[in-house]
């Protein structure tokens, strides 16, 4: 079993940055890929960005060019690094990891809001 717990989400306002981190426990070595999605009120889970085992990153074309996502293997935690941030990107994050055995393991969400 794989357990996450994010940190980070805050209020910021338009142009500002934040850090989303995430940290892993449990059976880390299982983990295939992470990913972080959000979430707004009556809307599905978007994906956002996704770095897999091997370090490659894909994002969702939202946020091209304004997120980076990154992973410290020696403290099992994955980052999202948010920059000019925009009230669109205002939601719920949630971070997610798909083990080899293809077990979903989900975080608690943590709150982003971005307004002035």
């Amino acid at each position: 079993q794989v357990q996450l717990m994010e940190s980070g989400g805050s209020l910021v306002q338009p142009g500002g940055s934040l850090r989303l981190s995430c940290a892993a426990s449990g059976s880390t070595r299982s983990i295939n890929y992470m990913d972080w999605y959000r979430q707004t009120p009556g809307n599905n889970r978007e994906l956002v960005a996704t770095i897999t085992r091997g370090g490659t990153t894909n994002y969702a074309d939202s946020v091209k060019g304004r997120f980076t996502i990154s992973r410290d293997n020696a403290r099992n935690t994955v980052y999202l690094q948010m920059n000019i941030l925009e009230p669109e990107d205002t939601a719920v994050y949630y971070c997610h990891a798909m083990t080899f055995s293809h077990f979903n393991a989900w975080g608690q969400g943590t709150q982003v809001t971005v307004s002035s």
